[in-house]
C-alpha cells in the first residue's frame, strides 16, 4: 500500500507536547507510517501560539519556530525522513525508503498574510498553504468567521503569487465565497486537502457537490477528512467510505485523496481508526467493495502524486 496524505497536525501536536516525530503517543509518527509501505506527507504548521512556552506568541512567531523543528526532526531522522518539494524529490525519497515529508500551512497568518511572508515560506520548503483556518483573515473570511466575506485583493494577490511560485492553494476552511474566487481565480489544480461531502454529512467543512465538482474541473483534489464529527453518522469506517463512493459519483475518480487531518481531531475518528496504522482498513474496505486495485491506489496516492506533479515543479 503506497499512500499520500494531504493533511496532518503532527508537527504541532509534537511541539505542543514535546514529543517527537520518529515515535510517540499521537496519531502519526515515523515507525507506524513507515510500517504501512511507501509513504507521503503534508505535515501543516498551524497557528496555535500555545506551542510556545508562556503562549501568546505571534502566528509568525510560531512559523519560525515550527520551521526550526520540522529541520531539526528531518536531521535526527535522515535515515528514514527526507524533505521534498517536488514530486521527482518525493519519488526519491520513497525509492529510498524514506517517507517524503512535504511542509504545509494551516492558516496564512502564519505566513503574515504578506507576499513576502508567502515567498519566505516557499524557500523553507512550503508547498501547500490553506488560506485561512477557522478566523478569518486578511486574505478571506473562513467556514467559522465573517463567513460571507471572499478573498481580498490581497488575497487575490496571494493566490495569483501561490500559482506562480508553484504552491497548492488549499481551499479547506474557507468562507464559501473565498472558494468560488479561488475557483474562479486559479489557473490549473486547486485542492481541498481535508475537506468531506456536505451531502453525506451537512457539516459546513465539508463540500458541496458543486464545490466538488469545480475542483474536478480544475483537475485538483478533495482529501478525505477522519474527523468524526465531519463524516457524521454512522461514524465508523463504511460511514468514511461513504464520503469517497458520493464523490466517486461525481465522476471523482482523479479527485479523491486521503487527508485524514490526524492529530488535529484529538482523538475522535470513526470506530476502529486511532492512527496512521489504521488506514489500511480503509483499503481494504474499498477493495471489499470491488473497486479495483487501480482505483483505490489512485485514491491513496496517485491522485495527490498528480497535483503535486503538475503544480510543485521548482
Amino acid at each position: 500500500m503506497e499512500l499520500f496524505d494531504a493533511h496532518c497536525d503532527t508537527l504541532t501536536r509534537c511541539l505542543r507536547e514535546g514529543t517527537r516525530l520518529a515515535h510517540n503517543a499521537g496519531n502519526i509518527d515515523l515507525e507506524r507510517g513507515r510500517a504501512l509501505g511507501p509513504w507521503a506527507q503534508f505535515f501543516a504548521l498551524f497557528p496555535e501560539p500555545d506551542v510556545i512556552p508562556g503562549g501568546g506568541a505571534s502566528p509568525e512567531t510560531v512559523f519560525e519556530v515550527g520551521c526550526r523543528f520540522f529541520e531539526e526532526e528531518l536531521s535526527a531522522n535522515g535515515d528514514r525522513m527526507a524533505q521534498c518539494r517536488t514530486g521527482a524529490e518525493i519519488r526519491t525519497a520513497l525509492d529510498a525508503g524514506k517517507c517524503a515529508a512535504v511542509l504545509s500551512v494551516e492558516g496564512a497568518e502564519l505566513l503574515g498574510c504578506s507576499l513576502e511572508g508567502l515567498e519566505a515560506g516557499w524557500k523553507r520548503g512550503v508547498r501547500a498553504v490553506t488560506l485561512t483556518w477557522n478566523y478569518a483573515n486578511a486574505l478571506s473570511g473562513s467556514i467559522v468567521e465573517e463567513t460571507e466575506r471572499g478573498l481580498s485583493p490581497q488575497g487575490r494577490a496571494f493566490v495569483q503569487r501561490m500559482g506562480e511560485l508553484g504552491m497548492l492553494v488549499d481551499v479547506s476552511h474557507l468562507s464559501d465565497p473565498g472558494f468560488w474566487d479561488v475557483a474562479e481565480l486559479v489557473k490549473g489544480p486547486f485542492v481541498a486537502t481535508h475537506s468531506n461531502a456536505r451531502a453525506v454529512c451537512p457539516e459546513r467543512r465539508n463540500l458541496t457537490d458543486d464545490m466538488f465538482s469545480a475542483i474536478v474541473r480544475s483537475g485538483g483534489v478533495a482529501g478525505l477528512n477522519l474527523f468524526r464529527a465531519f463524516v457524521g453518522e454512522p461514524a465508523t469506517v463504511d460511514g468514511a467510505i461513504a464520503h469517497i463512493e458520493h464523490f466517486l459519483s461525481l465522476g471523482g475518480e482523479r479527485s479523491i485523496c486521503i487527508g485524514g487531518d490526524l492529530d488535529g481531531c484529538g482523538d475522535c475518528f470513526p470506530d476502529g481508526i486511532t492512527g496512521i496504522q489504521d488506514l489500511g482498513s480503509l483499503y481494504e474496505g474499498l477493495l471489499r467493495r470491488n473497486y479495483s486495485e487501480m482505483l483505490v491506489h489512485a485514491i491513496f496516492f496517485d491522485n495527490l502524486m498528480r497535483v503535486v506533479n503538475e503544480v510543485c515543479t521548482m
